[in-house]
């Protein structure tokens, strides 16, 4: 059989390749898992994903399964009590910003319908399918993200920057930036 070629950056361990051929860019539609999505970026701000990789679950016990319902009722003390946690990264800006998040989020929700539905307007409904053959080429931003985040502070939500919420695009499927000899890339293609 031959070798599978996979992007170059998840090739540092097992559950960043499984996370790769599983989960970046394949489009999602479902609320709780962009919330999700927006809190583990938002931790990820001056970080490695890969360190936000390993403490995924870490953030899923601490913050409800990712609920923003339940993220949004969390107290003083609730936060503190996560705050002691080393699952997590253990920055108190971050984690009230996840609470204050949840609150935009479920305003978004009622705006919209969905988050879903908020978040791919920026994109015209579809993936935007880039064609990259190095990483390289990759920008950290672009005119979409921009926007995207420019609303979403708009709005109230902290640590939204474009740079983390291109991040957000790409894990989302919102873009597809698999490089084009990636394995991943033709079978994200609609």
């Amino acid at each position: 059989m031959a070798d599978i070629i996979r992007c170059p950056w998840c090739l540092g361990f097992d559950q960043y390749i499984k996370y790769h051929d599983e989960e970046w860019g394949v489009p999602v539609h479902d609320d709780r898992k962009h919330f999700e999505f927006l809190i583990l970026e938002g931790a990820q701000a001056g970080l490695s994903w890969a360190t936000i990789l390993k403490k995924r679950e870490g953030y899923r016990k601490n913050f409800a399964g990712f609920d923003p319902g339940k993220v949004a009722r969390f107290t003083e003390k609730r936060i503190e009590k996560i705050l002691q946690d080393p699952g997590i990264i253990r920055n108190k800006l971050k984690v009230n910003s996840a609470v204050n998040n949840a609150k935009c989020f479920l305003q978004v929700q009622k705006a919209f319908g969905s988050f879903d539905n908020y978040i791919w307007q920026f994109v015209g409904g579809k993936p935007i399918v880039n064609k990259w053959k190095t990483a390289a080429q990759i920008k950290p931003t672009t005119k979409e993200s921009d926007a995207l985040s420019k609303d979403l502070i708009k709005r109230g939500f902290k640590f939204v920057g474009s740079t983390v919420i291109y991040a957000h695009m790409q894990a989302c499927g919102l873009v597809n930036d698999h490089l084009v000899d990636c394995f991943r890339y033709k079978s994200l293609l609609q």
